[in-house]
Formats: C-alpha cells, structure tokens, sequence
C-alpha cells in the first residue's frame, strides 16, 4: 500500500529530478525577471501581514525590489513545504524552519543551490559564527544561508526568596545544585511549617537531543552534545561513562524527592505554576523563561514581585570543567531554488538581495519595525510607543512574521527590546552576560553537519530506544543495566550503521 507519505516523497524527489533536467538540457535558459524576488516563508499571527502594510512598502524601498512573500500558516508550514517542492510553482527563495530529510534529499538531488563557496563574496551573509554555518550545512555542503538563533540558551533558574531565606548561594556546580534542591525540599523554604516544596521541576520530556533538563545535565558531565570524540571516532553522548554518571545523579535527585514525582507525565504547558504558586523552586531550561517568570510574578503583584526570581548559566560538572549547553544556533534556513535562480548571473543577483536583507536597516525592519511608529530608540534599545496607534499596532504584529526573513549570521543589528522598568531591565542585561560567558564554554554537536541515511529513514524509531529506557530508568522501571542493554538495542537495531556513516562523513570532511 502506497501512504500519502510515501506517494508525496516520491514526488518531492521526482520534482527534484525534473529541475535538474530542466537546468540541464543543450540550450540556454530564458533570464528570469530577477526585478521581483518570490518568497515562501511562515507567518506566526492570525493574519498574514499585508503586502500594502507599512513593513512590505518598507521593505521594498530599501531592497530596491518587488517583493513577492507567499506566506503559509506556521501550523501547517512542513507540509506545504513538501507539496510546494513538489510542484512547477517554487518561489526562488524559501524559508526552512528545519533540515529536514525532504529538504536533505531535494538538496542533494540538486534542487536548491550549493553556496559553500559563495557567501563569502557578501559580506552581510559571511557569518562570524562559523560552527553554527557548520551546523546548518549538509555533509559541509551550504545550501541555504542560516537563520541565526542565539547558541547559547541554558540557564538554571530558582527562587531567589527562598535562596535568601536559608541563607545559600547560588549554583556554581552540579554539586551544588544537588545542595540547594535539597534544602528547597527539606528546609521549609516558604516558611509555612510543613514539608510541601521540592527542588526541581521536570517536565515530561525525555527525547534525546531536544535540549531537555536530562541533555544539559548529561552535557554538564561531560557527555557530550549529542556526539562528542572518543578514541578517534565519534560516538552517541549516552555511549559515555558521564552519560550514565549524569543519570545516576538525576535518578539520586528523584529517588530522594527532590525532583516533582510526576516528572514523567507533568505537562510542560504548565512548567511554570510549581515555580509561581510556591511548590517547585528549581527550573533548568532556555534562559527567556526567566524574564518570562519575572513578568508572571508582576502581573500577580505588581508591588511586590523584584527578586522573586534568580539565575545563574551553565553549571560546572564533577570534573570541575563547564561544558556549556549550546543549541545548533539556527533555526533553519533561506535557501535558492535552482529552477527558479537558473544562472550564475542570476545566482548573483538574489545573493545581493539576501545581503541587503542582512543590512543593518533592514534587520531593524524585519524585526523591530519602523522607527517613530511602533518604537522610539531610547537608550540604545526599543522602547514600544504606548498607547498603540492602529499603524503601530499593525506593524507590531506584522514584525512577528516578517522576522522570520531575518538572518543576523553576523550578529543582531537590530535594536534590543526595552525593559519595562529599572529591575526588569538589570534582569534582561544580566541574560545577555550569563550567556555571552558561557557561549565561551560552549561544547557543540560535532556530528551536527552530517547526515546518516540510516538515521533519516530509522533515527526516530532509534532514538525512542534510549530515550524511553532514560524514562524508565529515572523512574526505577530498569536498572542501570537495563539501560546498557537499552543502548545495546540501539546499536543493534541500526545504531551501529548510523555510526558508521557519520564517522565516514567526518573523516571525509576534517
């Protein structure tokens, strides 16, 4: 039985093969009218933004071009990507919010341009990052100009009242955030008389390489992100010694009832409320969630709600080291269809357009929006006009999605948002500290680039072996043990293969 899956793939691929036909035949093909640039991107409000709105007029002034966006619902983006590869009617730029394993294969086939070589004749799209253009390659091939997103995310947050009230310091190690856990559980941080709090909340989220709790710890370690080097060849993190000491630590935590009971299935909609209503004082997650929290707290007392919260980075791990959590730091990107951008010219001439959409003034466009009418530059940063005009408020919508055409590979040359007080403002400036130290500190995947057949065909299925054995194990279901055997299966069932291709892809590629 052929699923729509199956039968859409294979015409995905056939798609690619036909453009490659297309570009490939004895005569010359017609110039395209490159006055106009076409776009496939995501819009993330209710409404698409309008190509009369101020944003889109904006955007064409200064890019000297018509500019054609078809946007798609966020929902629904993956699929229409598909469907839209598929067809005669790609536009010459597409937004990809993920490698995914259609693009990986159209890629490869040829339908998208190789630009490994030619970035770096534009100075807005050369990247000061290049691990992360790394990340994004396939195999070291660049086919799309990397959306950058800030690498370095991982934070431990607390609360900062109770910290005071038992009179502790913040975290510096894993040790010592064993310590404060303990005391959150033990010591009656609220001050009530009873034994109703824990340290840490988790929420249910156990998939291997999602930035989870359990992958920072693991990388705390010294596991690994996702692979790390052994002996000369690279190797899945939880093949590691520290990734079983990690586990063996957070299992600790949990057997001693410092950790919610109901890790395995609480929500994570619902992570802040433990945090908020006084019952969990411990979250290891994306360092927004502070200022995020913070602002809870003001909207439940606004007399009363400074230093409810506090943070601190990545912690140190038993070998006294800090190996940082850095995400990918991209999310996804522009690439150029061959079939639409079919010369060299004309290759050339959306490059130049993709440069002056990474100028200075057009990264403010795309992600603060038009000076004097929704924001006021004070300071150095964005400060929303308030009340909002119906203009402003408009383009304050529209920046959501228009952002999303936002590639910053050198950086953020836009403005930062303005805080809304003296205190909220100290919060946000000491988040752009943490992380820019422990960016210094940061451990990547070095498997990132590379793309495993077996892994795209079998890696979910693979990747659920050990991730529902963490589970288990966590839970006291299996013993240590059983998860060696867990991770055993995975080598059996197509792990070894997996391993066997990414090691040849980096070889290839040192």
């Amino acid at each position: 039985m052929i699923t729509r899956k199956t039968s859409l793939a294979a015409a995905v691929l056939t798609a690619a093969a036909l453009a490659l036909t297309a570009c490939g035949g004895g005569s010359t093909p017609a110039a395209a009218d490159l006055s106009k640039v076409t776009i496939m991107a995501p819009y993330l409000e209710a409404q698409p933004p309008s190509s009369d709105g101020a944003v889109h007029q904006k955007l064409e002034e200064l890019t000297g071009k018509d500019v054609e966006i078809s946007w798609v619902p966020n929902a629904s983006y993956g699929d229409k990507q598909n469907i839209t590869m598929a067809s005669d009617d790609i536009p010459q730029l597409m937004v990809f919010t993920t490698k995914s394993s259609a693009f990986i294969k159209n890629a490869e086939a040829g339908a998208f341009w190789d630009l490994t070589d030619k970035l770096e004749k534009y100075p807005n799209l050369t990247t000061n990052t290049p691990e992360v253009q790394a990340n994004s390659s396939i195999n070291g091939k660049v086919y799309g100009v990397f959306r950058a997103r800030a690498a370095m995310r991982a934070a431990v947050m607390f609360r900062q009242d109770w910290l005071d009230k038992l009179g502790l310091q913040a975290p510096k190690t894993t040790e010592d955030l064993y310590k404060v856990a303990k005391a959150f559980t033990e010591q009656d941080p609220d001050g009530n008389g009873q034994q109703d709090t824990y340290g840490i909340t988790i929420p249910k989220w156990g998939g291997l390489g999602t930035n989870s709790p359990y992958d920072i710890i693991e990388e705390w370690y010294g596991a690994g992100n996702r692979w790390t080097e052994k002996d000369g060849k690279l190797v899945p993190s939880f093949e590691t010694d520290e990734f079983l000491e990690a586990n063996a630590f957070v299992k600790k935590m949990i057997d001693e009832g410092l950790v919610n009971p109901d890790f395995a299935t609480f929500d994570g909609t619902k992570w802040n409320e433990p945090f908020l209503n006084g019952k969990g004082g411990i979250i290891i997650d994306v360092d927004s969630r502070v200022s995020q929290i913070v602002n809870l707290f003001k909207q439940t007392n606004p007399a009363d709600f400074e230093n409810k919260v506090g943070f601190v980075g990545n912690l140190e791990g038993p070998d006294g080291e800090l190996h940082a959590h850095p995400t990918d730091g991209y999310g996804g990107f522009i690439a150029v269809s061959k079939s639409q951008v079919r010369t060299e010219a004309e290759l050339d001439q959306i490059l130049e357009f993709l440069n002056e959409m990474n100028s200075d003034e057009v990264a403010v466009l795309l992600n603060n929006g038009i000076e004097g009418v929704n924001f006021t530059v004070e300071d150095g940063a964005a400060k929303a006009i308030t009340p909002e005009t119906p203009e402003g408020k408009t383009i304050n919508a529209d920046v959501k999605s228009y952002a999303q055409l936002g590639i910053n590979v050198r950086g953020n040359n836009f403005y930062l948002p303005k805080q809304a007080s003296e205190y909220e403002q100290q919060v946000y400036d000491k988040r752009l500290e943490v992380t820019a130290n422990d960016l210094k500190s940061a451990v990547y995947n070095p498997a990132a680039p590379y793309v495993s057949e077996t892994y795209v065909s079998k890696g979910a299925q693979l990747d659920n072996i050990v991730s529902d054995a963490r589970i288990q194990y966590l839970a006291g279901q299996i013993d240590e043990q059983g998860l060696k055997d867990a991770i055993k299966l995975w080598n059996t069932s197509g792990g070894d293969k997996v391993k066997e291709e990414i090691n040849k892809l980096w070889q290839e590629n040192k």
